[in-house]
């Protein structure tokens, strides 16, 4: 008991302080944009969530890092049997299945906690090579690691989430020591399959490619694949410098701003808060993300060094696309915003995430 409790010590206390502040905006900002919709409840749902992934986190920061990598394969393996069970018994819901139906109301995405399978599968597969160059045959294998769960997931469909998987690889390449010359080739190649399978029409669905091209010229379908882009740019801009206040915001409350809840909780922000508002929540961003960094900084060895950083690499992703799509720099792909979105299986990565990184903290004068 004591000797855990002298752990704690070394536990980063400043950034779950950033972390639970950033969460207690979400709970208000989700009881204002759900307050006269039938989703209203919904701010209670995700205190409870936040609190069960607060308890998780706590947990998974007692358990030693190096048991989780060396638990990788069979995580990966039952991760890879999930996503095809998805196909075969998912829940179907909006024409997609995403999710497993456990009862009671309540749906696992299996999706969401392959991400932090693959962050610990890439970091054991890297920590094996790192030291020299990369060869092209560990690169094909680690590309074919994060390339199955990526197939799976597109297929069901869901662009946004299995986008999420890449940066997980570029990391882990470019710590384990890609070369320059070797990014231009990969880079390449990507351009060329994407455009081959973009020309086609078979890598993607109809209303993703409407998505993906909505965003450079929203006005050309305004009600359609343009709708939410321009209701987003609408509630951004109609915040002002001071916001419009809580409860208060014409494109939220009046029900024109798609999801306000989850995809576009940022614009539902900005919309009540302004841009003072905004930049205090970018700002909480860069602290969190600072600290993580620091963390990776001070791990003891290189895998908690790849940890860390692999979960970074998905946490900077993930708010660069959600903000940039709100503010019409990216195409809609529903890719939630980490801490704010409304969504058990996404809160529970993101504790699950920190939970790995106060582990590697709590370890770092650890020989």
């Amino acid at each position: 008991m004591a000797r855990t409790i002298s752990r704690f010590r070394d536990f980063d206390w400043v950034l779950l302080g950033f972390v639970l502040v950033l969460s207690m905006v979400s709970v208000v900002e989700i009881k204002s944009a759900t307050l006269h919709t039938k989703f209203h409840g919904f701010d209670a749902k995700q205190a409870g969530f936040l609190a069960f992934g607060l308890g998780l986190m706590f947990l998974v920061s007692l358990i030693d890092y190096h048991r989780l990598i060396d638990l990788a394969t069979p995580a990966y393996i039952i991760s890879v049997v999930s996503l095809v069970a998805v196909k075969l018994v998912g829940a179907k819901v909006m024409g997609a299945r995403r999710w497993i139906n456990l009862g009671g109301g309540i749906h696992f995405q299996p999706s969401e906690w392959v991400k932090l399978v693959l962050i610990v599968v890439v970091a054991r597969f890297f920590w094996g090579v790192v030291g020299r160059d990369l060869t092209w045959p560990e690169i094909g294998k680690a590309s074919l690691l994060v390339g199955l769960p990526f197939i799976l997931v597109l297929r069901q469909p869901d662009l946004g989430t299995s986008l999420t998987y890449l940066p997980i690889l570029v990391c882990g390449l470019f710590l384990g020591g890609l070369r320059i010359r070797q990014a231009g080739v990969l880079l390449a190649a990507i351009l060329l399959v994407g455009g081959i399978g973009w020309s086609t029409g078979k890598l993607l669905k109809p209303y993703q490619r409407a998505r993906l091209t909505a965003f450079l010229n929203p006005d050309s379908d305004p009600r359609g694949s343009g709708y939410q882009i321009r209701q987003s740019l609408i509630a951004v801009g109609s915040g002002g410098i001071w916001g419009k206040g809580a409860n208060r915001g014409t494109q939220t409350q009046g029900d024109f701003l798609p999801i306000p809840y989850t995809d576009f909780i940022f614009a539902a922000f900005c919309e009540e808060h302004g841009f003072v508002g905004a930049i205090g929540v970018l700002l909480l961003y860069l602290l969190i993300l600072t600290r993580l960094i620091q963390n990776a900084q001070t791990a003891s060895d290189l895998p908690g060094t790849f940890l860390v950083m692999g979960i970074v690499a998905v946490l900077l992703f993930q708010i660069a696309v959600n903000v940039g799509m709100v503010v019409g720099l990216m195409p809609v792909t529903g890719i939630p915003l980490p801490l704010m979105s409304y969504g058990g299986s996404s809160i529970l990565f993101t504790f699950l995430a920190l939970g790995i990184v106060m582990n590697v903290r709590m370890r770092r004068f650890v020989n």
